[in-house]
């Protein structure tokens, strides 16, 4: 009985963590663009500028500025996140490293 328990935990566990991993909240109106702070001189010359990304985060999505990083692969490039028409709202899609 208490391999269940453990299982079902698991199980548990397992959801959450997928629902919180892919879900996407759609929202009625876009929040207004950032006003966008100077950009700082890169730190070395490989490196790439991510931009500001906007994240669920207290009910809301909140602008969370850019940073300079370093491509995590070669042939990597940076696609930035964009806001996305979806049912009637709109749905932040995140910026990742593609081919």
């Amino acid at each position: 009985m208490k391999w269940m328990y453990k299982f079902l935990l698991f199980i548990a566990i397992l959801f959450t963590a997928s629902v919180e991993s892919g879900a996407q909240v759609i929202i009625k109106v876009r929040p207004t663009a950032p006003v966008v702070s100077v950009r700082p001189v890169a730190p070395g010359p490989r490196h790439v500028w991510v931009g500001g990304e906007y994240v669920w985060r207290g009910g809301s999505y909140v602008y969370v500025d850019g940073y300079w990083a370093e491509p995590p692969r070669r042939f990597r490039v940076w696609k930035e996140g964009h806001w996305k028409r979806r049912h009637g709202g709109w749905v932040w899609i995140p910026g990742h490293w593609a081919r």
